[in-house]
């Protein structure tokens, strides 16, 4: 459920897979840590693929298509994203050291590929004015089922502000969910409730949040944190809404 992960001498990070570690998340997510000129393929048989730049200075290559990306880190950049369907082979080039996570999932749909950009996501500043700011994060969505309703697949990034929490009030959904944190100090940390378990958070760590378990986060005073949200729709259920625990609706009155 949840996982302290380190990169392997390759420079890869297995988070889950759908045939393998975590795999009732339904989906294979990978982080790379790349080396200056390092190139990495990606063409998946019958799954549709998100590369995701978290820090660096890369290239993507895909059909006749060539984009540049930089991104000094992910709290002062907006992202860069590649969506490609199955079948689809992505070259990606490191032009200086960097990272991305990568997150598939099985999708016989054909779709046209897509790669966002900042003025492509919808970015929402929460919990500002409610419970005197203690829950104030930014929440950036990339695709989801209403811009994307062609995948199986939803991909974002939350900042959450030091010594406040996220993923609030707690709330749950059927679908599985993963997240993938980093902090702005390697020593920051924080704390992931899932369902009735509490695990610490620390730099490069991941939770895979089975569905229907309450899942809020919250970060130590002085260490702002980041988590990529990835969720996996399920058939003929897709991610659109949050289940809120009834326990806790009082708080939006508030």
């Amino acid at each position: 459920m949840f996982d302290y992960l380190s990169f392997d001498e390759c420079g890869k990070k297995i988070v889950s897979r759908i045939d393998g570690i975590n795999q009732d998340m339904l989906m294979d997510i990978t982080v790379y840590r790349m080396k200056e000129g390092q190139c990495l393929d990606f063409q998946e048989s019958g799954k549709e693929t998100a590369i995701l730049l978290l820090q660096g200075n890369i290239s993507y290559e895909w059909e006749t298509k060539k984009e540049t990306a930089i991104r000094s880190d992910v709290f002062s950049e907006a992202p860069y994203c590649l969506h490609v369907c199955k079948d689809t082979k992505v070259l990606v080039t490191a032009l200086a050291e960097s990272e991305i996570i990568v997150q598939a999932t099985l999708n016989e749909k054909e779709f046209n590929s897509v790669f966002y950009q900042s003025k492509d996501c919808k970015i929402e500043l929460m919990g500002e004015t409610q419970w005197e700011g203690t829950a104030k994060r930014e929440v950036l969505t990339i695709f989801d089922y209403f811009n994307a309703p062609y995948s199986n697949m939803v991909i974002g990034e939350v900042i959450t502000k030091a010594g406040r929490w996220s993923s609030y009030i707690p709330h749950s959904h059927p679908q599985p969910e993963v997240y993938y944190y980093k902090f702005e100090k390697p020593q920051g940390f924080g704390a992931a409730f899932i369902g009735e378990d509490v695990f610490k958070v620390a730099e490069g760590s991941a939770a895979s949040i089975p569905g229907g378990l309450t899942h809020p986060q919250t970060a130590a005073p002085g260490y702002n944190m980041y988590y990529c949200w990835m969720i996996r729709h399920l058939p003929n259920q897709p991610w659109t809404s949050r289940d809120n625990d009834p326990v806790h609706t009082w708080l939006l009155e508030q």
